[in-house]
């Protein structure tokens, strides 16, 4: 098929700068790099390329900001204020920030408009629960009153993906901010225009400048400065495991709190007795939304062997019939992968997938799209446990069916990989679906569910998907200090030293 004429969107900038101490800069040094359009590999703009320079630059202003300025000492409700004024903004222009994500990411735009949303809540949220948060008070009658002071910590580091950007970024600062601290944002340097719209927003909502800076960059320059950064406290970061271990190791010297979500390769165990239409439905959506990016995708499907034949085909089916398009084009339900760099990996899982199990659909580029980066939905039955697409994260629409027999068999294979972030259970047996849940190696288990994020729960994972949580309380917890406060009632209590004859 030819290329149908793509609508561009209105004002893309020509250059893509830092924004640092309420100001937009080129870099230091004046270097850029160059930011591509998925859909024809095509630089469209370019974009600041930041280095430990920058960063200097970026952390100063936000430590100012701290130690002088308002943000800090502000009270949680004229935060909050800002906070929603921020997701105002947001929700008022969904159909733009969607249109401009769709077009530097990929993704769908319907889908990119749910993360437009998304965004817009994640804001909300937090704007209500610092204001509704509680801490702990202990009382001993008489004799004391114990009780908790939640204090900012300082300049908060954020590193973040480029899937879903816009509303991951989201994730990060709007707990941050809530909390009274000052931030510096690396993004993804595949995907930096939708950051580049949160300078504007936060100007509009209130903002004082040097609370919010960024950074455009290479996470090997930009992103490794910051997290050896010794002004810089807290490092949030969403990405791949290995780069995790990297800032791991890199933060360690100077001690720094660290939240990571790191990858991800979930299972989606399907007993006999599920319903096969909802597994099916909900499986389907869950390893090809967002082009098969995303972190918590059931790209490993365990069957068992009693419904396995009719599962895999009727599964096989309807992955043929997912829509691939344009991302622009509403009915598209799977887009274009972000970079060609991401692009030639996913292909080459998919060509190794050909030796390692049975191919029931996609195995390369849909049906008239030569160029571009478009992957068919691929599907892979008979699947064995030491196969690769089996054990590593594809991170792209690529799925892998495995049967099982029993239980404790669906179990071992569900828990048979390094990664350990979601996990889904379909089947109608109450009890299997609690205890099952109980000993998989998940930080987070959907019971009969796509995956539906409650934001009052922890989001993270275990083994090599993560290291701690947020969410909720938890990105409260992580972004403050926790100061016990001990006061004594009435007389003091305490042994005496020294007063001996």
């Amino acid at each position: 098929m030819n290329q149908p004429t793509r609508p561009l969107p209105a004002d893309l900038p020509g250059h893509v700068r830092h924004y640092i101490d309420g100001a937009l800069v080129d870099s230091a040094d004046g270097a850029t790099f160059d930011v591509l359009d998925p859909v024809t590999n095509e630089a469209y703009t370019r974009a600041a390329a930041g280095k430990a320079a920058d960063v200097d630059a970026a952390v100063a202003a936000a430590r100012k900001a701290f130690t002088d300025g308002p943000w800090p000492r502000m009270l949680p409700r004229e935060r909050s204020r800002v906070l929603h004024r921020i997701a105002d903004i947001v929700e008022s222009r969904d159909a733009r920030l969607a249109e401009l994500e769709s077009f530097d990411s990929g993704l769908p735009i319907t889908q990119a408009l749910g993360q437009a949303r998304r965004a817009a809540e994640n804001f909300r949220f937090f704007a209500d629960l610092v204001v509704a948060q509680t801490d702990d008070a202990f009382k001993v009658p008489g004799r004391q009153l114990n009780y908790v002071n939640r204090k900012p910590i300082g300049v908060a580091g954020l590193i973040t993906p480029w899937n879903t950007p816009f509303m991951l970024e989201s994730w990060k600062l709007a707990p941050a901010l809530a909390t009274g601290n000052t931030v510096v944002l690396k993004p993804a340097e595949f995907t930096p225009l939708s950051a580049s719209l949160w300078a504007g927003i936060f100007e509009e909502a209130g903002l004082p400048a040097g609370v919010f800076n960024l950074v455009n960059g290479l996470g090997e320059e930009a992103g490794d400065a910051l997290v050896k950064h010794p002004d810089v406290p807290l490092i949030s970061f969403t990405g791949e495991s290995a780069t995790g271990q990297l800032i791991f190791a890199n933060a360690a010297p100077h001690l720094k709190g660290l939240s990571m979500e790191l990858g991800g390769k979930s299972p989606a165990i399907v007993f006999a007795d599920a319903d096969l239409e909802s597994a099916i439905d909900a499986t389907i959506f869950g390893v090809f939304s967002l082009n098969g990016e995303r972190c918590t995708a059931g790209s490993r499907i365990l069957v068992e062997r009693a419904v396995y034949d009719e599962f895999v085909e009727r599964y096989a089916a309807q992955a043929a019939r997912v829509r691939v398009g344009y991302p622009h084009d509403p009915a598209t339900e799977v887009g274009a992968l972000v970079h060609p760099e991401h692009f030639a990996k996913v292909m080459e899982y998919v060509e190794l997938g050909k030796g390692e199990g049975r191919l029931v659909a996609g195995g390369g580029r849909p049906e008239g799209f030569e160029t571009g980066n478009f992957v068919a939905p691929t599907v892979f039955a008979d699947v064995p446990r030491d196969a690769k697409i089996f054990q590593e994260e594809i991170f792209g629409p690529v799925v892998a069916i495995t049967p099982f027999d029993t239980e404790a068999e669906a179990l071992e294979l569900a828990n048979g990989v390094r990664y350990g972030l979601a996990a889904y259970v379909w089947t109608n047996d109450l009890r299997r679906a609690h205890t099952f849940s109980q000993s998989v190696e998940a930080g987070m288990v959907w019971l009969n569910s796509n995956n539906v994020r409650d934001l009052r729960t922890p989001f993270g994972g275990v083994k090599a998907s993560g290291l701690g949580h947020e969410g909720g309380y938890r990105s409260i917890d992580f972004y403050t200090h926790q100061q016990a406060v001990h006061v004594t009632l009435g007389a003091a209590h305490h042994p005496t030293f020294g007063k001996g004859a």
